[in-house]
């Protein structure tokens, strides 16, 4: 069980430490609002993968079937990250107008997370292709699979947060010049990934709701 533990706490560090656009938005944001804000994106990433380690071991026939959502939220991510990308291009920074409460403030960063997270499918076949590999491999007890996923999520969000803390500290090295490069990068790698999106995910039932 501690072997478990361990290498799931390895693994879940390894998957954060990828340039996708859930590591940008989190660095970003703690630059510009603070790592409290990159905490809170790391709290909805993490609430997410929660939900495909919970699918992964168990399936997903205890899930509702709720028609067509994957495609609206698959549409509401290349929104998301369409409107940021635009922002970050022409307004230099990735901030969008959302609510100044403190239920507010965290709802929209938990979200941004959530949904950065959700709309990529690597991350769920991720996560099968774990548990798979661990039951057909590696021939862990359910109790070790158990411990091994929990593990993974720690490590996930402990790195997260470790990054939006680093980023912050930061801070002073980001000169206007590296921040203006920084953002548009950002801007890029966002509008890149959203028509990527559009493209795959979207086009094909889109073609389908308009036939006549």
């Amino acid at each position: 069980m501690i072997e478990a533990i361990f290498y799931g706490f390895i693994a879940g560090i390894l998957l954060c430490l990828t340039f996708g656009t859930v590591f940008f938005s989190l660095m970003q944001n703690s630059v510009d609002n603070g790592y409290r804000s990159g905490i809170k994106i790391a709290f909805g990433v993490v609430v997410c993968d929660a939900i495909f380690v919970v699918c992964a071991l168990f399936g997903t026939a205890f899930l509702p079937k709720i028609e067509g959502f994957e495609f609206y939220l698959t549409l509401f991510g290349v929104i998301l990250l369409m409107a940021m990308g635009v922002a970050n291009l022409f307004k230099g920074t990735p901030r969008l107008a959302y609510p100044k409460t403190r239920f507010g403030n965290f709802l929209y960063y938990f979200t941004t997370g959530f949904v950065l997270n959700a709309i990529n499918p690597i991350n769920f076949i991720t996560w099968v292709t774990l548990a798979a590999y661990l039951t057909n491999s590696l021939h862990y007890s359910n109790q070790e699979r158990y411990g091994f996923m929990i593990a993974s999520l720690i490590g996930i969000f402990t790195t997260e947060s470790a990054l939006a803390v680093f980023a912050h500290k930061l801070k002073r090295f980001f000169t206007p010049k590296v921040v203006l490069i920084f953002n548009r990068t950002t801007g890029i790698v966002f509008i890149g990934i959203a028509l990527q999106l559009a493209w795959t995910r979207l086009y094909d039932p889109l073609l389908v709701m308009l036939k006549p």
